[in-house]
């Protein structure tokens, strides 16, 4: 029986563990990134393990989130990073070279290869073929201190695409079409992975795309073949060298089978405030927009911006749309000033932003209350954008451009004559803002702002938990609930103490009072807690403020782990219905709890507010049951090295 291309990848870096579906795993890790939102403290972990330099065949950190210097804080994080990264061994991707997966894309990723990111988007590798994974900073820090990465043996989803893409239909149609279909929590415990003819269609920015927002899916991660047409990517890299050949097996076997007729595919938007409200736009009539903003790691490829480009050249921006542009890498920025397409942009009214993420994690450009802004992004969660009650629709570059010029939704192919973009045959290479780690790592010093406090700890985990139940939510809650981003709360990612104060803060802005007051908490949440950013912020921040337990009907798969890492224990309803037997302010607890963990998964909770009691599962393996008993990784990690 053949294998599936996930599975050769797995194998090939597997280190203990059996390859069944739903079973613990640790596989190596060959590669690591981190970005600025949630490196420092990635590097603040790693710096706790004593390591002296990375184990990985590459570990880079980049600058793409927090680049907006409105204070002292993010210029000083960024001067830490560039620091660290010059004492251990890894490489610092400047402000300004670009956005963490675009470049990584551009420059390192390598067929077949691991890749771990402490950013949900990392599987944006797997349009190269790499088996791509995000994950928490603290996982990421164990990966570049050599340790190995454990997930569950995920299921692997065939996704066949037949045909080809029509005029003005185009990759970021395709995620919306899995989207639709599989919705935001029907990735979990799987990888997605296409294949078919339709493959050989696509180029790799657009494969990117599609894996990249995959992450959209919940899925652990997307992955593409590697053939000529990633052969020809990297040739234009000039990197050629680096290829390997990648396909599933003839006779290949799969757990779930989707599949796609790329030719019957329309353009798409996925509408407030969901990736997976998805829409056709034919269907959604001429909503007014006031605001289209292009760019950001799933749409800001040299071939995305070129398409923009032409369909905006000689035009004028509608005179009540602000239309933002974010290139997605230096590489991106300075072949479209040389070509002349930069020009056109500008001519056309377009406001030209940083090679960075910017607007995606509310980095500024939020749009006016109450305004509908058209985003090439990925998410659209309420508040994301930096305004609460604004609407945002995820659309393609195509659609993003339309509604620039006209105002209004507005569906690509009313524009006349479809002009294709072909890649160039040799991409601008310029690494000069790449900067390699330090000859001398001894003579280096890390060099820590005020802002950049001591990593706070959990405690071991007690015989009885007594905990109150500081907030009760609904399903879908995301990780942008939990720990908002944007302008003003990014800059404290190094400040725990100080971020804290933001927890929930959208959800309920007497949270993390509350929190503090009790003696020890417990969320309680539904369907799919946790979703969205890899931000482990959403699970430490909580436990300082002294969280001990999340209680939902189910978990996104990197908060989960990150919750574990933390010391804060997962627990889900055995009877959904149980969860309706909870109100805020109630008090729950768990006796000889040590014990429940080593006797089986399931827990017996008591309500002393009602008296009742009800039976939740942990899901723990025996290596989590450890770390949860030691008070999280960093605990767990000490004591076994005592």
């Amino acid at each position: 029986m053949g294998k599936n291309l996930t599975r050769k990848i797995i194998a090939e870096h597997l280190v203990s563990g059996e390859m069944k579906t739903g079973s613990e795993i640790a596989i190596r890790i060959d590669q690591t990134l981190t970005q600025d939102a949630t490196g420092t403290m990635a590097y603040l972990q790693f710096e706790a393990m004593g390591v002296p330099q990375v184990q990985t065949e590459l570990s880079v950190s980049y600058i793409d989130h927090n680049t907006l210097q409105s204070g002292f804080e993010n210029a000083d994080d960024h001067r830490f990073l560039q620091s660290v990264a010059a004492k251990y061994g890894i490489y610092f991707s400047r402000p300004g070279n670009g956005i963490c997966h675009q470049v990584h894309l551009e420059r390192f990723g390598v067929p077949g290869k691991t890749l771990l990111g402490s950013d949900s988007h990392t599987p944006t590798g797997g349009g190269i073929g790499m088996l791509a994974m995000g994950a928490g900073g603290l996982d990421v820090a164990v990966a570049m201190g050599g340790g190995p990465f454990y997930l569950t043996m995920p299921k692997v989803v065939k996704v066949e695409l037949q045909g080809e893409l029509q005029p003005w239909v185009s990759a970021k149609d395709v995620i919306l079409e899995v989207l639709r279909r599989l919705s935001v929590k029907g990735g979990v415990g799987k990888v997605i992975e296409y294949t078919g003819p339709g493959v050989k269609s696509l180029t790799v920015p657009e494969r990117a795309t599609i894996t990249n927002m995959g992450a959209e899916l919940g899925a652990t991660t997307s992955v593409f073949p590697s053939d000529e047409i990633t052969r020809a990517f990297l040739k234009a890299q000039d990197r050629e060298d680096q290829w390997t050949e990648l396909l599933p097996d003839a006779d290949a076997t799969y757990d779930e089978e989707v599949i796609i007729d790329l030719d019957k595919l329309e353009p798409l938007v996925a509408a407030p405030h969901s990736p997976d409200a998805v829409e056709t736009v034919s269907s959604l009539g001429h909503i007014k927009v006031d605001q289209v903003a292009i760019g950001s790691c799933t749409n800001s490829s040299y071939a995305d911006l070129m398409q923009v480009a032409n369909i905006l050249r000689g035009k004028k921006v509608n005179d009540q749309v602000s239309l933002v542009i974010s290139p997605g890498s230096k590489q991106v920025f300075e072949m479209l000033a040389r070509n002349g397409a930069l020009g056109d942009l500008i001519a056309a009214g377009a406001r030209i932003l940083e090679a960075t993420c910017g607007p995606c994690i509310g980095m500024g450009q939020s749009p006016p209350s109450g305004a509908v802004s058209v985003r090439t992004f990925n998410r659209n969660f309420p508040g994301r954008s930096g305004t609460a009650d604004a609407g945002v629709y995820l659309a393609s570059p195509e659609v993003a451009a339309a509604s620039a010029l006209t105002g209004k939704l507005a569906d690509p192919r009313t524009l006349g004559e479809y002009k294709p973009v072909e890649l160039p045959e040799k991409f601008l290479i310029d690494d000069s803002m790449i900067i390699a780690p330090a000859k001398d790592p001894d003579a280096v010093e890390v060099v820590r702002g005020p802002n950049i406090k001591p990593l706070p700890v959990n405690e071991e985990l007690p015989e009885t938990l007594t905990v109150d139940v500081l907030l009760k939510v609904e399903d879908n809650i995301t990780t942008d609930h939990i720990m908002p981003a944007g302008a003003k709360i990014l800059p404290l990612r190094s400040n725990i103490p100080a971020i804290s104060e933001y927890v929930f803060s959208g959800v309920d802005a007497e949270f993390s009072t509350r929190a503090k007051d009790s003696k020890a908490g417990i969320v309680v949440g539904g369907h799919n807690y946790g979703q969205g950013s890899s931000r482990e912020h959403a699970a430490l921040a909580p436990m300082y403020l002294g969280v001990k337990a999340l209680l939902a009907k189910s978990f996104a798969r990197i908060h989960r782990a990150n919750l574990v890492n933390f010391g804060i224990l997962p627990l889900t309803f055995v009877k959904e219905e149980d969860y309706e037997k909870i109100s805020q302010g109630d008090v729950l607890e768990i006796t000889n709890l040590r014990q429940q963990l080593e006797r089986g998964d399931e827990l017996t909770v008591a309500n002393r507010n009602s008296g009742a009691t009800f039976t939740v599962e942990h899901g723990l393996t025996a290596r989590q049951i450890a770390i949860i008993k030691d008070g999280g990784l960093l605990n767990h990690t000490k004591k076994q090295n005592q």
